[in-house]
């Protein structure tokens, strides 16, 4: 199998990983509270990773670049994951989705200031506003936010600047690591963090634990943290960092699809026209070339 055809398997399995997560951290936090759920969900997450590590006998290595690479990946596991949990208990899951829509145009901001990408082109920043466009028609109606919404949309966005930070930070420092090893030493970092804080936060067994809390949690520690963040790390090694971020232009109109067969959230009309405007800017985003200036004519 080619890396390009690995790197678009990857692309597409991260999308419904991706696509499943709004709505299982929402459920992760139904009961135990948010922190709690966090810190099981990465509990889970490490234990399995450090299983892996083990049976395929993969070096984790921590010399200055390896552990630079941990410290910028555990940076945007922590923030994102933090401010997108506590702000998620007060925002629909969808509007979660509409945040991380911004993630393409920041990430292409800081890319092309950080790592000299050519993300700042015309057709990419029209692509990706497009894109944009489509998931506030999708998600922007009927979303009255009171005084704790607002914060939590607040929060996610945040989170988002965090994560496009991190995953800049983490391609500029250009490690040559699997991405096995660089989620498994990132996650050392970030779980620790994460239990200070529910010691800080909380540090109290939850009372209540419904099932389907204790399934997401699950599912989030096991399938889009191993395998999700594993893959994440894998495009970022061999995709632009901002083209990794269109993940968060696609994975909304799935998500919307997910929280209607699992959570009976309707689907209105607006979702086809936006749909439309999503895969026009992601075409352009990807296809479209800026025009050249004519050396001759200066056009």
């Amino acid at each position: 199998m080619t890396q390009r055809s690995n790197v678009l398997q990857s692309f597409l399995l991260v999308t419904l990983i991706w696509s499943t997560t709004p709505l299982a951290i929402k459920w992760s936090g139904e009961g135990p509270g948010y922190v709690f759920g966090v810190i099981g969900r990465m509990m889970i997450g490490l234990s399995v990773l450090l299983i892996v590590l083990r049976l395929r006998r993969a070096p984790l290595p921590w010399h200055r670049q390896a552990a630079h690479a941990y410290v910028a990946a555990a940076f945007g596991i922590y923030g994102t994951m933090m401010l997108v949990y506590w702000g998620s208990q007060y925002i629909p899951s969808g509007l979660t989705s509409v945040m991380f829509g911004l993630t393409p145009v920041i990430t292409g901001i800081i890319a092309a200031r950080v790592l000299g990408e050519d993300s700042l082109t015309w057709p990419k920043l029209g692509g990706s506003l497009l894109g944009l466009m489509g998931l506030i028609i999708i998600f922007g109606r009927g979303h009255t936010l009171g005084d704790m919404g607002m914060q939590g949309a607040i929060a996610v966005f945040f989170g988002v600047v965090l994560q496009a930070v991190s995953a800049v930070w983490v391609k500029r420092v250009h490690a040559h690591l699997p991405a096995l090893t660089v989620t498994t030493g990132s996650m050392l970092i970030a779980t620790p963090l994460f239990f200070l804080s529910w010691l800080l936060l909380d540090g109290h067994w939850p009372t209540a634990f419904p099932m389907r809390a204790i399934v997401s949690i699950v599912y989030l520690g096991g399938i889009a943290t191993v395998i999700g963040f594993v893959m994440y790390f894998y495009l970022l090694k061999h995709m632009l960092a901002s083209s990794v971020a269109l993940l968060n232009l696609i994975s909304p109109i799935f998500a919307l699809f997910v929280g209607h067969l699992f959570n009976n959230e309707v689907i209105d009309a607006s979702v086809w026209p936006g749909a439309a405007l999503i895969l026009v800017g992601m075409s352009v985003y990807q296809w479209v070339k800026p025009r050249k200036k004519s050396v001759a004519t200066g056009v």
